[in-house]
């Protein structure tokens, strides 16, 4: 009687899992699709870079909270966002910081750039004072990848 109840155990299991779906394969990794964030390129990038040196101050706290939501506001639609990096070292561990600071101010094209900072130019310059005593680099690329 054990025997029997065994071997039904054991035809039940053979049976239902010989019923069950084969196993899917899994769908190669091309076919997976994950969205990116847009893409900077193409836009017209303006890098404002401050350096340091001897006697050369800059106030981070003015610079983020105060200066570039000023130039934001400013420069109104023309300018699609802005970025600020902070140095915190140079190329070797025992190298200085070369920056205090760069600022990044992306544009779709560069007359939007020229057009809606001409009109401005004096009060973002003006405001430069308040934070640094270093004269700012500055770079206008384009956004290559």
């Amino acid at each position: 009687m054990k025997t029997k109840l065994i071997l039904l155990l054991i035809v039940a299991v053979f049976s239902l899992s010989s019923c069950q779906e084969p196993q899917k394969t899994q769908e190669p990794a091309q076919a997976m699709t994950v969205e990116s964030p847009k893409s900077d390129k193409g836009m017209i990038k303006v890098s404002i870079l401050y350096p340091t040196g001897e006697d050369k101050t800059f106030d981070m706290d003015y610079y983020s909270q105060k200066h570039m939501p000023m130039v934001a506001d400013l420069l109104g639609d023309a300018l699609k966002k802005f970025k600020i990096d902070k140095g915190i070292g140079g190329r070797l561990p025992e190298d200085p910081i070369p920056y205090f600071a760069i600022g990044y101010l992306y544009f779709d094209k560069l007359s939007d750039y020229q057009e809606a900072f001409g009109p401005v130019a004096g009060q973002i310059t003006g405001d430069i004072p308040n934070y640094t005593n270093t004269q700012p680099l500055i770079q206008i690329s384009e956004v290559v990848e």
